[in-house]
């Protein structure tokens, strides 16, 4: 299986990758918690993923198989989040009951977030047919490289507690637990710089 760098700009590849990312979030503990209904998660969650890891797009450091079957959204050091982007992704589309538990999440996520220059996987997903048998690995690789060769840390948030030993097999760290109200737990996570 190859893996391609998505070109900034190139609009199909990006409409793949978020495709990708929305089958392989479909039993995530928060997403659906976010958005519980089939109909809910499929109208919002491509939304979302796309605002969550727009700036891995334009940075070119968005990774997809050849085959479309998984993706993963780096921000290299210096690129951050579009927090309004979000915010409207989400609480334009979750219950109004859900948006001080979501605040929160959000909230502990910028906590944890480190502040010296770093990698961040912002999402990384595989379709669920293709789960297992190390496409997730092929996404991380050439991301990884990259920090090592700058000498630089790498973080994440683990959304689904499953993954949490794929990320340790990379070198991630847990250093804590994200939890609001009635949310699910997720995981931050740090791989030191090498």
């Amino acid at each position: 299986m190859a893996i391609e760098c998505i070109a900034a700009g190139d609009e199909g590849s990006r409409r793949a990758a978020v495709q990708a990312l929305t089958l392989a979030f479909v039993r995530d503990p928060v997403m659906r918690w976010l958005f519980p209904s089939p109909q809910a998660y499929l109208e919002h969650f491509p939304k979302f993923a796309a605002a969550f890891g727009g700036p891995a797009f334009d940075a070119g450091t968005a990774w997809r198989s050849d085959d479309a079957s998984g993706a993963a959204l780096w921000f290299p050091s210096g690129v951050h989040p579009d927090a309004e982007a979000i915010a409207a992704a989400l609480f334009g589309a979750i219950e109004p009951a859900k948006h001080g538990d979501a605040a929160g999440l959000m909230e502990q996520m910028g906590a944890f977030h480190p502040q010296e220059p770093h990698w961040y996987l912002a999402i990384l997903g595989v379709d669920a047919a293709r789960q297992g048998q190390g496409l997730g690995a092929q996404l991380m690789r050439d991301a990884l490289a990259r920090c090592d060769e700058e000498g630089l840390i790498a973080y994440l948030e683990s959304s689904n507690p499953a993954n949490v030993s794929l990320y340790r097999r990379h070198g991630f760290e847990v250093i804590g637990e994200i939890q609001a109200g009635e949310s699910p737990v997720s995981f931050p996570m740090l791989r030191p710089a090498r």
